[in-house]
């Protein structure tokens, strides 16, 4: 399983030309309505399983939730299903608000 942390996250999303990951932010309604990514798409952990026809299985996807352990069942989850350009969000969003943008609400 990948991992990335909130560094090199921010190294690819600040690249002018890049390619840039689909930001996926699997954490409850309320918590990313109190704290995200900017261009994030939300969908909540318990609905990946009826969504993830939604998702590209060959786009490179970054999985985000608080800390880091929810992201990492989604990525384990959608592995089985053929997706491989995943990566866990090392630490969340709670280390993205803590190490690259503080105007990124924590809780």
């Amino acid at each position: 399983m990948q991992q990335m942390t909130v560094q090199q996250l921010h190294a690819v999303l600040s690249e002018p030309d890049g390619a840039k990951p689909l930001l996926l932010d699997v954490r409850e309604p309320w918590e990313w309505q109190l704290a995200r990514i900017e261009g994030s798409q939300h969908i909540p952990m318990g609905d990946i399983p009826a969504r993830a026809q939604e998702l590209d299985k060959t786009q490179s996807t970054v999985v985000i939730c608080h800390h880091g352990v929810r992201s990492l069942q989604v990525v384990a989850f959608l592995q089985r299903f053929g997706f491989d350009q995943l990566h866990n969000l090392q630490g969340g969003i709670d280390a993205w608000s803590r190490q690259v943008d503080p105007a990124v609400a924590l809780y």
